[in-house]
């Protein structure tokens, strides 16, 4: 997928930060320092490496550590116990330096040789370069092809085609993930949030190996989280700054429909003379009503929340790309 490109700075002018959460991973940690030391090899002091600790059980603290201790460009956060790949990758965010993070995991399947593809790209104009396995080294039944459903089921429901958003091997500019709070499943949909605020994406096949350690964390529980993260994402977008219009409209819909039954038992009690105690409509007309009017107001509350959550934070309800001969607010 690639977006108009405009003038956009190079990347080899800022720092670069590589992002990666571990659980559980301590045999694969060294092996995946030295492959990202070596494939950006020529980008010196300007890299740092923020690995974050989500919570391990086994040496994957120590191990990080006895990193860190070596080599300063290494960055450890120790999370207090495991919360998620999402939430570690916000700490890693939080803590990132660099004007250009790239993420990946931390079991190895992804191939740091990738990264300077993945920059050059980015580098040609755009703001998230998305990394896709085109030959899963995965489980056909249990990863792979519920993977393929799921991405086609995120593509149609958002509007924003990609083959594989579950590859967290990816490059984004700062500015965008900054602007991006994430919660639940939700890492894999930044591609999404930048789309809908204009952003750049383009998504470039990278190479997918077999894992070596450890075992895998994710089994099929996790296709519900993610639809689930894609319904809420869906809803904020079309909604986030007019609550009332979904609310009020169920609520409508619902007065609407007391209103009907209304009618409807009205008319057998007037043209067949069935007692309106022989028939449940009575108690439909209040369920509907009572809905109906509790939706309306929901949405009015939802609305108050949604300008408190604005306006107390100094929050705008757009973005700036850029300004010419103004300053920056």
């Amino acid at each position: 997928m690639t977006l108009k490109q405009s003038k956009r700075p190079k990347v080899q002018d800022y720092g670069l930060s590589v992002v990666v959460p571990f659980f559980n991973e301590e045999e694969s940690i060294d092996t995946l320092y030295n492959e990202v030391i070596t494939a950006l090899a020529d980008r010196g002091p300007d890299l740092e490496m923020v690995f974050v600790n989500d919570g391990s059980t086994d040496g994957t603290q120590a191990r990080l550590d006895t990193l860190a201790a070596k080599d300063g460009r290494v960055k450890v956060v120790e999370l207090l116990r495991n919360y998620g790949q999402t939430a570690a990758m916000v700490a890693g965010f939080d803590h990132a330096s660099g004007k250009v993070i790239v993420t990946l995991d931390g079991d190895g399947q992804n191939d740091p040789a990738d990264i300077p593809r993945l920059l050059a790209e980015l580098e040609t104009g755009f703001d998230v370069v998305s990394g896709w396995r085109v030959e899963r080294q995965d489980e056909t039944l249990r990863r792979t092809i519920p993977s393929v459903i799921a991405n086609w089921l995120i593509s149609k429901v958002s509007g924003v085609r990609l083959h594989d958003y579950g590859c967290s091997l990816k490059a984004y500019r700062r500015d965008i993930i900054k602007a991006v709070r994430l919660y639940g499943e939700m890492h894999r949909f930044i591609p999404i949030y930048t789309a809908w605020q204009g952003g750049r994406i383009a998504e470039l096949s990278v190479n997918h190996r077999s894992r070596q350690h450890g075992q895998s964390k994710y089994g099929l529980n996790r296709i519900f989280k993610v639809l689930l993260d894609l319904l809420l994402v869906s809803f904020l977008e079309r909604y986030m700054t007019k609550p009332i219009y979904v609310f009020g409209g169920l609520g409508f819909l619902s007065l609407f429909l007391s209103g009907l039954t209304a009618i409807w038992a009205i008319w057998l009690k007037i043209v067949e003379g069935t007692p309106f105690i022989n028939t449940p409509l009575p108690t439909l007309v209040g369920t509907f009503f009572t809905t109906g009017v509790l939706c309306v107001l929901m949405g009015l509350l939802a609305e108050l929340i949604m300008r408190t959550y604005f306006e107390t934070q100094s929050k705008r309800v757009y973005q700036i790309r850029s300004l010419k001969n103004l300053d920056t607010p």
